[in-house]
């Protein structure tokens, strides 16, 4: 026996410069926070090391203060660049990193 299954045809996908900016802006506003509290856990168990704080509270990998201060450092950065890009509308990465390759863009038709 043979099902065929017939689908109606969906809407036609549009390349268009910008369409997630919204989506954009909430995620680089939730990142604000995410890379301040790790700022601070990070500095937390730096002055633990140096004896001024109390003891940390993790243990393990999330016990060493570079683990944080990276992990902030990228949230910073993530939401400097979605900001970017919900507020222009295009992807542009900073200057730093303009060794990476680039992706061609898809042309608008």
């Amino acid at each position: 026996m043979i099902v065929r299954v017939r689908l109606g045809r969906g809407r036609v996908l549009r390349h268009t410069r910008g369409t997630n900016r919204a989506v954009a802006l909430a995620a680089a506003a939730l990142l604000v926070p995410v890379a301040l509290m790790a700022y601070v856990l990070g500095v937390w168990r730096l002055a633990s090391d140096l004896g001024m704080a109390g003891p940390f509270g993790f243990g393990g990998v999330f016990s060493h203060w570079q683990l944080w201060i990276a992990v902030a450092a990228a949230a910073h950065l993530a939401s400097f660049i979605l900001n970017r890009y919900g507020q222009e509308g295009v992807l542009r990465l900073p200057r730093l990193f303009s060794w990476l390759p680039r992706t061609p863009r898809p042309r608008a038709r």
